[in-house]
């Protein structure tokens, strides 16, 4: 490796003689000390299936930083599951798991220093912190996506067991067909899969030019995401002898890209936040107007679920991102700089010329379709716009986002009487005591990042999405998160958040609201039933606030620093 000496790492050794004595201690060599050294950290743990398997390509990453001359140093700071924290308290922990996460890759690199990382995750938190300390710290970086579950079976996906669990208590299914789909819905490791939270931020890191071209959503299961580990282990010493680090990769242009293929694959309402928060941490300010204009003019091209049919690892063999690159070519932004060393027009031309993605489509025969069942052609659309739609009004006067491409077309415009809610429990207990009605717009308030850290209103969305009537005539809004699986008329990120003094802190029962997708609306309209003009509407929120007392929360730890610190959602959501 030439110019070493000019390597964070061998500028630290002329004065922290200790550091080599401990290293050596270990498993490295007198000639590894003068070797670039690589972070190769990952979220591998027990914590859920995107994270135990990554293990095995920690070790093909470390493979090919050795082929290549560097040495690898092997961290690991695991995440947390979305799904195992739903429906109880651990879910305040989730979106701040994220902020830890980057947090602690900073700690890894900076205290060392590392000379470039390479970084593997597959979560929907563990994914954007891996993202985020890479626009932070700026060092030659490459992320390795941990790929995607493997189809359950007649290719339904575990989020389906939320409303199971209610046709079971409903003496609609038995408990037996529930424990048995239970057992078999998730059969291997790897995001979920469906087109949620984490496998939307796989495809945006593909997307920003920070993984391999093809490698995000790879199933698995499947031996090419090894080979895809060890590729980027041996790529990173390429970019540090390039001198290429992610501030090359990550401009705006780039960003517009991610959002541009985050629009054609129908991506989780999560990854505005996600993306906003690593482009602040490379200096580039997103805001949330970006995605509704791109969205507005990038249709839906992907047919996965929930809100389509296929699996997410069906994507991969139909080409996954650079076959949706390929039909967006004339939107994109070609010129922008890559982790292979080339610019995206050069890898998307490569990917035409490549042999791989031939064979891999031919796994679409085993279900009896073809590329264009999963990813349809920019001229024949699935959706005529992309998946997302922003919406502001005197009840979200920052903005508020909803998936709208997960709608059906008697909910894109509804107007509603309120039943307003503090926590997604007590929405849930009304509902199943029937005290929801059709027609009603139901609101969970006091769920944002400063209150109770942002948790998911997955299990009321669900429930309110399976049942056949509230479907079509039932909305739900929330100053909370959404989950990337979420189906139906659900609008959250409604900014300012209630703690924050937003006016969704002070809707009451009975307000009539009105929720317009096409116009980008969401209004008060009405109080006690009747509607109003929006001069009455905008002095009764003035004189509702005058005898606003907002609620205190009494967490403790991690918690309480990250509700003291956070950024509103729409801004990021990061406490950095």
């Amino acid at each position: 490796m030439n110019n070493t000496e000019q390597l964070e790492s061998q500028k630290v050794r002329k004065i922290s003689f200790e550091g080599d004595a401990l290293r050596m201690s270990m498993d490295w060599t007198v000639e590894d000390l003068d070797k670039v050294q690589v972070l190769v950290e990952s979220t591998h743990g027990s914590s859920h299936p995107s994270s135990y398997h990554l293990g095995e390509l920690v070790g093909e990453m470390e493979k090919g930083v050795f082929q290549t001359g560097g040495k690898p140093a092997v961290y690991t700071t695991t995440d947390i599951c979305d799904g195992v924290a739903q429906a109880h308290n651990g879910m305040h922990y989730s979106l701040l798991s994220r902020d830890m996460i980057a947090s602690m890759v900073e700690i890894h690199a900076m205290a060392t220093p590392f000379d470039a990382m390479v970084l593997t995750s597959a979560g929907d938190k563990a994914v954007p912190a891996h993202l985020m300390a890479i626009a932070r710290l700026d060092i030659p970086s490459i992320h390795v996506p941990g790929g995607a579950m493997g189809a359950g079976p007649c290719m339904r996906s575990n989020e389906e067991l939320w409303h199971m669990s209610v046709e079971v208590d409903q003496n609609k299914m038995t408990k037996e067909e529930f424990l048995a789909f239970q057992r078999a819905c998730c059969p291997t490791c790897g995001a979920c899969q469906y087109m949620g939270t984490a496998a939307t931020m796989q495809v945006v890191s593909e997307a920003l030019g920070l993984a391999l071209p093809w490698s995000a959503l790879i199933p698995a299961t499947n031996a090419e995401i090894k080979r895809a580990a060890r590729a980027a282990g041996q790529q990173i010493m390429r970019l540090v002898q390039a001198g290429i680090t992610p501030s090359k990769i990550l401009t705006r242009e780039a960003f517009e890209n991610a959002i541009m293929v985050h629009s054609a694959v129908g991506g989780s309402l999560n990854a505005v936040m996600h993306l906003i928060a690593v482009a602040r941490e490379i200096g580039i300010e997103l805001d949330v107007e970006t995605f509704d204009h791109i969205h507005r003019k990038i249709p839906v091209l992907v047919d996965t679920k929930t809100a389509g049919h296929y699996p997410t690892e069906l994507f991969w063999y139909a080409g996954g991102v650079p076959q949706v690159m390929l039909e967006l070519q004339d939107y994109l932004h070609l010129d922008v700089l890559t982790v292979t060393g080339f610019t995206l027009r050069e890898n998307l031309e490569a990917f035409k010329h490549n042999e791989m993605p031939k064979f891999a489509e031919m796994f679409l025969a085993n279900y009896k379709l073809n590329k264009r069942n999963v990813i349809y052609p920019i001229q024949k659309p699935l959706k005529s716009e992309g998946s997302l739609a922003v919406l502001k009004g005197n009840l979200s006067p920052k903005g508020a986002t909803i998936k709208k491409s997960a709608v059906v077309a008697e909910m894109q415009v509804h107007k509603g009487p309120v039943k307003v809610y503090d926590t997604e429990r007590e929405a849930v207990d009304a509902l199943l005591a029937k005290e929801i009605q059709p027609g009603d717009i139901v609101i969970i308030r006091y769920q944002g990042p400063k209150a109770v850290g942002m948790p998911e209103m997955f299990f009321m969305s669900e429930l309110i999405a399976s049942d056949p009537v509230l479907s079509k005539t039932t909305s739900l809004v929330t100053d909370g998160r959404f989950s990337g699986a979420t189906r139906g008329p659900c609008v959250g990120y409604v900014a300012p958040e209630a703690l924050d003094g937003g006016p969704i802190a002070v809707v009451a029962n009975n307000d009539i609201v009105l929720i317009d997708i096409p116009n980008r609306l969401m209004e008060i309209i009405g109080t006690d039933g009747q509607e109003r003009s929006q001069e009455e509407i905008a002095e009764i929120i003035r004189k509702r606030f005058e005898n606003w007392i907002p609620p205190t929360f009494n967490h403790k730890g991690a918690l309480k620093q990250y509700t003291r610190m956070a950024r509103p959602a729409l801004e990021g959501g990061s406490c950095s």
